[in-house]
């Protein structure tokens, strides 16, 4: 998983600094193809839709790491925000510090095992160049178990050059919602996505953090063309970026953070389905792209996705 993806995904990468689609599996036949695309695609983020006869679902892939002031909204998502009874998201805590905060601490620090004393003389060498270039302070991260480490360095190397989880496009749409008086809702609660972290293996953990400390001057570098691939609904790019290497690499926690969950995703979206009304649904863009995005499990259901 590249230093971006885990900053764009990560809930507690977010707290503490804070999408070409494959062919569905065989689904019902229908007399449309499951993945409609429109005659032209408008520029912006992607974001698709869903209807039957009394639902409209809209999906938005969201990035959860941001410059202040970048632009990135336009009439397309407004409208459809606007249009929404609801707003859903990954989690509804995602500007709520002061509730992130005791979950983070609970299952993120371990206090009797110093983070230095896992790491080889070469590793503790690096962490603590890292650490210097961050400005931080060393000892603020001993008691860090190592993924913790890992989501704080990430998102570290990308506020070295103005990216903030303040500014991510989740608390934007939050904040819109709210001013307008409509709900939010969540697929999952924190607890839930930080475990998804703290449940790793030991040698999972540990390689996360490799992985950090070895990408950590990359990642602007690597943030650009991802960045502009997103402002731009460029799916061949964040599949590229968002998802075919982190498969390649590290299948085991792919099927964690991502199939498990879309498949998930997937199943409560097909439950509004049932019901009626509007619902705008925004998740981190590399769960709508790929080979098991949530519209390939949508459409192993037979309920199709179309680019809107």
């Amino acid at each position: 998983m590249s230093v971006f993806e885990k900053a764009v995904r990560a809930p507690a990468a977010a707290l503490l600094s804070v999408l070409l689609l494959s062919a569905p599996a065989a689904a019902p036949a229908q007399a449309r193809p499951l993945f409609a695309r429109p005659a032209a695609i408008p520029a912006g983020p992607a974001m698709w839709v869903i209807r039957d006869a009394d639902s409209t679902i809209y999906l938005f892939g969201t990035v959860h790491v941001m410059k202040p002031g970048q632009a990135w909204r336009s009439p397309r998502i407004d409208n459809a925000l606007a249009s929404a009874d609801e707003l859903v998201l990954e989690i509804a805590e995602v500007d709520d510090d002061a509730a992130m905060i005791p979950i983070v601490t609970r299952l993120g620090l371990d206090p009797t095992h110093r983070l230095s004393e896992r790491l080889t003389p070469e590793d503790k060498t690096r962490l603590d160049r890292v650490i210097a270039a961050m400005g931080a302070n060393p000892a603020s991260f001993e008691p860090m178990r190592p993924w913790l480490a890992s989501l704080q360095i990430s998102v570290g190397s990308l506020a070295r050059v103005g990216y903030a989880g303040d500014a991510g496009v989740d608390r934007a749409l939050k904040a819109s919602a709210v001013a307008a008086g409509k709900p939010v809702r969540a697929f999952e609660t924190a607890e839930q996505q930080i475990h998804f972290f703290a449940d790793m293996p030991p040698i999972m953990e540990m390689e996360m953090l490799r992985q950090s400390l070895d990408e950590f001057d990359d990642a602007p570098a690597v943030f650009g063309p991802l960045a502009d691939g997103w402002l731009s609904g460029d799916l061949r790019a964040l599949k590229r970026y968002l998802v075919d290497d982190w498969k390649r690499e590290e299948p085991s926690l792919y099927r964690v953070l991502i199939v498990q969950r879309n498949a998930n995703w997937a199943k409560q979206i097909e439950a509004k389905l049932a019901g009626s009304g509007t619902s705008f649904i925004a998740v981190g863009a590399g769960h709508l792209v790929g080979p098991d995005s949530v519209q390939t499990q949508l459409a192993r259901h037979g309920i199709r996705s179309e680019r809107y």
